[in-house]
């Protein structure tokens, strides 16, 4: 009796390790398919975000803003997926001029687009030499959207220190040279880290230009004229990722 209790016994444990092993398993595979589950949505979140844009029924005038780092772009395509207009990218700072400015704004053109074109600001270089630049570089056109003024470069690292005050008296001075050379008041792309530093959508009475992938921009404290909605959208259109903006109307 003693010897057949033994083994039953033996039995028993052997059987709870089989139900305790397949438990194991489940285990495992659930654990791998949430794991998957996870990989997926996240693939998707990724894609989705990467191809969306604004809805047109909210925001009826959509468009881009493209440079040289963008390559070829097929603009009619461009033109076909929705976009309206194009800002491109013309120069920078004092002596900075986009490569690609004049064959991209000639084909924007020809595509039946709208044109600007934009400068990127530098705080660290004295505002007549930037906006020379820009003024030889953009030609002088009614037809011309407003110019745009990228603001996104701080002042911290400059090579002589310029004060938070000397930023907005140049600045100033730019948007007005720049201004009397187009004959229309130029819109400020003010970025989250600009505006932090020195506030300056409340200083200056310009329509504003804020940046933020996918959710509405609210940092500048003031209501915005156009917005980059998604600063990477994926297309076959152009070899890197566009800039997507939109008007608000």
């Amino acid at each position: 009796m003693a010897v057949r209790g033994a083994r039953n016994g033996g039995k028993a444990t052997r059987t709870n390790r089989k139900v305790g092993g397949a438990s194991g398993h489940w285990r495992l595979r659930a654990l791998g398919a949430l794991l998957l589950a996870g990989i997926v949505g996240g693939a998707w979140g990724w894609w989705h975000l990467r191809h969306w844009t604004p809805e047109r029924a909210i925001y009826g005038a959509q468009g881009v803003e493209v440079g040289a780092d963008d390559g070829d772009i097929s603009w009619k395509s461009l033109k076909a997926i929705g976009a309206d207009f194009a800002y491109i990218d013309a120069s920078a700072s004092a002596f900075a001029r986009d490569p690609r400015f004049v064959e991209n704004f000639e084909a924007a053109r020809s595509a039946g687009m709208q044109v600007g074109a934009l400068h990127r600001y530098d705080p660290c270089q004295p505002a007549g030499t930037q906006a020379a630049n820009f003024v030889t570089t953009v030609p002088r056109d009614a037809k011309l959207l407003p110019p745009a003024v990228e603001l996104d470069m701080l002042a911290d690292g400059c090579p002589v220190k310029v004060s938070d005050a000397r930023v907005e008296s140049e600045l100033m001075t730019f948007l007005n040279q720049v201004e009397t050379h187009t004959g229309k008041p130029v819109i400020l792309k003010v970025t989250p880290a600009f505006q932090a530093r020195y506030t300056i959508a409340h200083k200056l009475d310009r329509n504003l230009w804020l940046v933020r992938d996918r959710f509405t921009p609210s940092y500048a404290g003031r209501p915005w004229t156009m917005w980059t909605a998604n600063s990477d959208l994926a297309n076959e259109i152009a070899q890197g990722g566009l800039r997507w903006v939109v008007v608000q109307e």
